[in-house]
């Protein structure tokens, strides 16, 4: 199923929804007071800034977010950040929820879609890409659109590769030797393998394309439907498939992406929980990473901001007061000031105070770390202040009476938390 050479499409005809209001209820408290698109990731990024690069990476400019859950710090990143050129019709705006269609907020993702019709309505695309904005990936969108556009699809839905084992709490697409869905299975024990690999399956990332009147069609159908879950991958797609429409499926594992090696290719990875999340991160900072931020052909983008550049200071070796960071990513404005950090992530504006000790973990903009404070494996949200002497990650009954702590022990200090 590789695709074929591009095709040349107008990527003006490409009008592209991203659904950004998940409430990311397992990313607690990281979503008490953000979207999960919003969530910062990788030192100086946010979600959002991933899925919304490969758009711009892959030439496709007309963009428009869907927001719902606490969207507001989501917004305001996307407005003083994502502006791109009027002049060229090109545009990332947000849509709030706003009960255009009735009194009720979306009740899934093809409800968010069919509430904001008037959108497509307006732009009049050839084509739709509907893709979630809270996974982490690369990928040149337009090899996804070439394919849909060669099969003559009606949609086509992207897929990754995926051990049957471990694809129980993803829906799975079973489809024939030419790339069609012929049935849709929904969590299950025993996944159907895709061709010629008896151990593996097709889990749909929950990334799509529709040529416009196939989607308009049937999200008109689904809507007055009080059975229905309004969800594409629940509901949408599953109908299609049952009447016979012609829904193909993208593997995603062919995605060619400019400056990527081959063992960065297929990288994919849904941060629903803190163990993923934090997982993810630790990703970045192998010394070949499978998810490179350094490939400057596919730069992920985002805001410029106007800090120093990392500092590290003090090396008086005979007492230990080193500033030192290994394996790490280190942000602007950091101050390493006597202080060890092994195998973390900083982002913007972190302070990391004499004889402190930072390990496999994730500290969020402006977090101070005390002198003689240890942590590991913790995920410190922003303007929280660790006090000298604390030491977080080594005594799980006491971190448990404190603060949120997942069952593979990542430990979670929740926005400008005040710790004694």
């Amino acid at each position: 199923m590789r695709p074929p050479i591009l095709p040349d499409f107008d990527p003006s005809q490409v009008l592209v929804m991203i659904l950004a209001g998940g409430e990311g209820k397992r990313l607690h408290p990281l979503t008490l007071d953000r979207a999960k698109p919003a969530v910062p990731f990788g030192g100086r990024y946010r979600i959002i800034d991933i899925v919304l690069s490969n758009f711009v990476n892959s030439g496709l400019a007309r963009i428009k977010v869907l927001t719902q859950y606490k969207s507001a710090s989501l917004e305001e990143h996307i407005a003083r950040v994502w502006r791109l050129s009027p002049i060229l019709d090109q545009f990332i705006e947000t849509i709030p929820a706003q009960q255009r269609t009735g009194k009720q907020w979306y009740r899934g993702s093809a409800d968010a879609v069919f509430q904001c019709q008037h959108v497509i309505e307006d732009e009049k695309p050839d084509y739709v890409a509907i893709f979630g904005g809270d996974h982490i990936y690369k990928m040149d969108v337009r090899q996804m659109i070439s394919w849909h556009i060669h099969e003559d699809a009606e949609a086509t839905i992207a897929c990754i590769p995926m051990p049957r084992g471990e694809a129980q709490d993803f829906g799975v697409v079973e489809i024939d030797d030419k790339g069609q869905v012929v049935a849709f299975h929904e969590k299950v024990e025993n996944p159907p393998p895709m061709p010629g690999n008896p151990d593996m399956c097709l889990a749909s990332m929950g990334n799509y394309v529709f040529d416009t009147e196939a989607l308009m069609r049937e999200l008109n159908f689904d809507a007055p439907l009080e059975e229905s879950k309004h969800d594409f991958g629940h509901d949408i797609l599953p109908r299609m498939v049952a009447a016979g429409k012609k829904v193909m499926v993208y593997d995603f594992a062919k995605n060619d992406v400019p400056g990527e090696d081959v063992v960065e290719r297929g990288y994919w990875r849904d941060v629903g929980t803190l163990e993923a999340y934090w997982q993810a991160q630790m990703d970045l900072i192998e010394i070949q990473p499978s998810f490179n931020l350094y490939n400057t052909r596919w730069p992920i983008r985002t805001g410029v901001t106007h800090d120093p550049p990392a500092k590290f200071v003090f090396r008086d070796e005979a007492h230990a007061r080193v500033g030192i960071a290994t394996d790490s990513l280190v942000s602007h404005g950091c101050i390493i000031s006597g202080g060890r950090i092994h195998r973390s992530v900083l982002s913007v504006g972190c302070r990391i105070n004499s004889f402190s000790e930072v390990e496999e973990s994730v500290l969020f903009e402006r977090v101070r770390i005390g002198r003689h404070a240890r942590l590991r494996r913790c995920i410190v949200d922003k303007d929280v202040e660790i006090p000298p002497g604390a030491e977080i990650g080594f005594d799980r009954e006491r971190d448990q009476a404190r603060f949120e702590v997942t069952s593979a022990g990542i430990i979670v200090i929740p926005k400008r938390a005040k710790l004694d």
